[in-house]
């Protein structure tokens, strides 16, 4: 029996409420998985807050 088969023999017996929280905790893991890939906000923020953190943007910024 394959993997996906147990699962889904398992989760038919359980109650609706609980096959939600099984619902949501996979698309959680399929999510933190495609974040594993590639994030290139994090891979960026270390050049670009050179210039973040600077007087000139700290002022162009200050009015906000």
């Amino acid at each position: 029996m394959s993997t996906q088969e147990l699962i889904e023999k398992e989760v038919a017996h359980l109650p609706e409420a609980l096959q939600r929280e099984v619902y949501d905790f996979a698309r959680f893991l399929r999510s933190k998985e495609a974040d594993q890939h590639f994030n290139g906000l994090l891979l960026s923020e270390s050049a670009l807050s050179k210039d973040w953190h600077s007087p000139e943007e700290d002022a162009a910024w200050a009015n906000l």
